[in-house]
């Protein structure tokens, strides 16, 4: 499925991170998958990315919004490479990718990010 990933950079300081996560919390908009890389550029998923990318906005971020594939797969040994064989088999470039499963879980989440997320998983089908 194609869902909106918000994404922003934070600065290198204790309780930044906490403090995205609170604003976003107390309006009840729920993180659903994310990363930080280590520059500090954090990418998130959210169940709702208008009202998150508002609120992050209004507190002086600046936020970008990129369509990216989100997909779920088994949470068993191998499951992820059969759903990326797809995409490889329709000529689409994973420039990045992030995710995971709860142990014991029954499905894991995965974050692709491509070039374009609408072609990439029409012709993959993902």
């Amino acid at each position: 499925m194609i869902r909106t990933e918000i994404s922003l950079r934070l600065g290198n300081s204790p309780g930044a991170l906490a403090g995205v996560c609170r604003l976003l919390s107390d309006e009840r908009v729920n993180i659903l998958a994310m990363t930080l890389e280590a520059g500090g550029q954090l990418r998130l998923v959210v169940d709702n990315h208008v009202h998150g990318g508002a609120v992050l906005r209004d507190h002086h971020h600046h936020v970008t919004e990129r369509d990216v594939i989100v997909t779920m797969v088994p949470n068993t040994a191998g499951a992820l490479a059969p759903a990326l064989q797809l995409v490889a088999d329709a000529d689409v470039n994973v420039e990045y990718a992030y995710g995971g499963g709860a142990e014991g879980s029954v499905t894991a989440t995965i974050v692709l990010g491509v070039e374009n997320a609408q072609r990439a998983a029409a012709s993959a089908g993902v």
